[in-house]
């Protein structure tokens, strides 16, 4: 299964003798990861814009009711929310960030949990394992689609081949979760297809609802209340609004229009932009400033860097 996973290419010359004899060995270079930073998905997973769309991805996930009732049944979601949403985080860092052994450990880890977990179908009654291929292909896909979305309609600029390489070197991600990368979307076309085939099995049964409601107002500590109010909810709200619109409708809740929630994506992109990459970069686990102690500091991810490397990455006729 991991000799059909997509992604970066080895670069040449790392690690092998081209010559005979010890001399002409040339010596190993830093580990890029599963990705490198050739990669679109290097360049993209350092922006801000990832946190609201990982918000994005829980709202669309939460409406696969296997797979939300496998969360419910299976962790403490109200009270541990903030605790998954940095596991989960941290897990995507360490993918994207990480060594390639790292990477393959945490993927390891994950595995292992659910092949351990089972839950009850809240339709039939009947248990199913939590690593059930279509329920990891749902995650998978409504993640991998949340981020791409968020990030070009706050303003990272791709073009259709980097969208498309994007969604390709994803399906690494997805071997790393135990699926098959041969039957997971390589293309935004093939991502769009798969949500027209799975949108008959979605709805917002009461599991959903409790993740809408949640997400809308999570439990912090009394005086932070204003906080929540200030800050947390207008981000939740931006990626409750860039659903599409027919899992707005799945779960009754109206949202802005189509434009005014683009507005709102571009400034929010643009103010969180503006802080230091180095400042937001400290945070815990600090995967990106690991990386590029390892790989240099050419090694920065910036969207500007996918823009100078479009020519290179698109088909011709498309830069």
């Amino acid at each position: 299964m991991g000799n059909t996973a997509t992604g970066p290419e080895p670069r040449p010359g790392r690690g092998q003798d081209h010559g005979s004899g010890p001399a002409a060995a040339t010596p190993p270079g830093p580990d890029p990861g599963l990705y490198g930073p050739a990669s679109v998905t290097w360049q993209c997973h350092g922006d801000p814009m990832m946190w609201i769309a990982g918000v994005r991805a829980l709202y669309l996930q939460a409406l696969h009711p296997r797979a939300v009732r496998g969360v419910m049944e299976n962790s403490d979601f109200r009270r541990d929310a903030w605790g998954r949403l940095m596991r989960t985080a941290d897990f995507v860092g360490t993918l994207t960030y990480g060594t390639t052994d790292a990477a393959e450990r945490a993927g390891g880890r994950v595995r292992a949990i659910h092949r351990r977990l089972s839950a009850t179908d809240p339709a039939t009654g009947r248990t199913f394992p939590v690593d059930d291929p279509a329920l990891l292909l749902w995650i998978h896909c409504a993640q991998i689609d949340s981020f791409l979305h968020v990030l070009r309609r706050s303003g990272v600029v791709l073009t259709a081949a980097q969208a498309d390489r994007y969604v390709d070197e994803n399906r690494v991600n997805a071997r790393l979760v135990g699926l098959d990368p041969a039957g997971v979307p390589a293309t935004t076309a093939q991502l769009a297809a798969y949500f027209d085939t799975v949108r008959p099995e979605l709805a917002a049964g009461p599991d959903a609802l409790a993740v809408d409601d949640f997400l809308r107002g999570p439990p912090v500590h009394p005086l932070l209340v204003p906080g929540r109010n200030l800050l947390w909810r207008p981000l939740a709200g931006l990626a409750y609004g860039s659903l599409p619109g027919w899992a707005q409708q799945l779960y009754g809740r109206p949202a802005p229009s189509p434009l005014s929630v683009t507005r709102r994506l571009r400034l929010t992109g643009r103010v969180l932009r503006s802080i230091p990459a180095g400042l937001r970069w400290q945070l815990p686990p600090g995967h990106i400033l690991k990386a590029m102690r390892r790989m240099g500091p050419a090694s920065r991810p910036s969207p500007y860097t996918l823009r100078t490397s479009a020519a290179i990455l698109d088909r011709p006729g498309r830069a």
